[in-house]
């Protein structure tokens, strides 16, 4: 449970401010903040060395936020269009 609460205290940490309207978020390719699966995972990593390289790791990680982020601008996006339709 502690873990769990220094893990959020971490991921609140690295978030940047909210935008100031949450149902139009900045439009811009930047990957998501890191989430508390994220943290614990890259903490893993960090603790337990795999077998691929750091690099190769941190790519990754900025790959899936990416791909999470571009996710969340077309949930918004396909959702911002059915509340004008109907």
């Amino acid at each position: 449970m502690l873990a769990l609460a220094f893990l959020t205290a971490l991921a609140a940490d690295a978030a940047p401010d909210r935008p100031t309207d949450p149902h139009h978020p900045a439009r811009d390719s930047d990957p998501i903040t890191l989430t508390v699966p994220e943290v614990r995972r890259l903490l893993v990593i960090a603790l337990i060395p795999p077998a691929v390289t750091a690099a190769k790791l941190l790519h990754w990680s900025t790959w899936r936020r990416r791909h999470q982020a571009t996710a969340r601008r077309s949930h918004y996006r396909r959702r911002s269009a059915d509340e004008l339709t109907g």
